[in-house]
């Protein structure tokens, strides 16, 4: 394994991802003075083809019926990925990508295999994931941080499969995104050397549960639609 924590894949992000996430990011992530006080920003993964600003967006406190047939759809457009490998860097509006390494991120036991290996990162993967199931009217940013303040916060009696869970640690804060798939399970791309998987009973989970910074849904961009075939 590589020098660092076992999931510092998504908890650093130093290097080429931090300069492309600063750089994409400095327009489009508001301060993070309205996130709770342990979810501070972090880069995570690099923005791509973000919008140019984040709307305001209010809580969900009960679902609704469009939310919930959107949601089941990028459930199932997650679940359809598992067994994908993890790719440091990796995926995009239009699926699995080539990853890269930068200088903490992207290896396993000294070996860079980002740069070898199609796959997902975390925030790649929901990026995917929920493009293909709106048919473009969602883009997010290929950036944790930008997920998080791009979504309305959900209660967590209010989930529906495709709503987003974030997690934080006090050395890695928001340094991973997965998708709820109903029933407490994730769906999600951890870390460097594994596959794309579904974690049942999530919250359950000592160690999710301790990291868990809250959940958010996306919401489609009024007036603006880029389909997808």
């Amino acid at each position: 394994m590589e020098s660092q924590l076992p999931d510092r894949d998504e908890g650093s992000g130093v290097g080429r991802r931090r300069m492309l996430g600063l750089a994409l990011g400095a327009g489009l992530v508001p301060a993070l003075g309205s996130a709770p006080a342990h979810a501070e920003p972090t880069s995570e993964a690099a923005p791509t083809h973000a919008p140019t600003h984040a709307p305001e967006v209010a809580p969900v406190h009960a679902p609704a019926h469009a939310p919930a047939v959107l949601g089941r759809q990028v459930a199932e457009v997650a679940a359809a990925q598992i067994g994908v490998p993890y790719a440091w860097g990796g995926g995009d509006r239009l699926g699995a990508s080539l990853g890269f390494c930068d200088d903490e991120n992207g290896y396993l036991d000294g070996k860079c295999l980002g740069e070898t290996t199609v796959g997902f990162d975390c925030s790649g993967l929901s990026l995917y994931c929920w493009y293909r199931a709106s048919h473009g009217t969602v883009e997010l940013g290929h950036y944790t941080v930008a997920q998080f303040h791009r979504s309305a916060a959900v209660e967590r009696d209010a989930l529906l499969p495709g709503d987003l869970l974030f997690f934080s640690r006090p050395d890695a804060p928001l340094h991973h995104v997965g998708i709820h798939a109903g029933d407490g399970a994730m769906i999600h791309a951890e870390r460097t050397g594994t596959l794309i998987t579904r974690v049942e009973n999530v919250l359950g989970i000592p160690r999710w549960a301790g990291e868990f910074a809250g959940a958010r849904r996306p919401q489609p961009f009024t007036g603006r639609s880029n389909p997808i075939a």
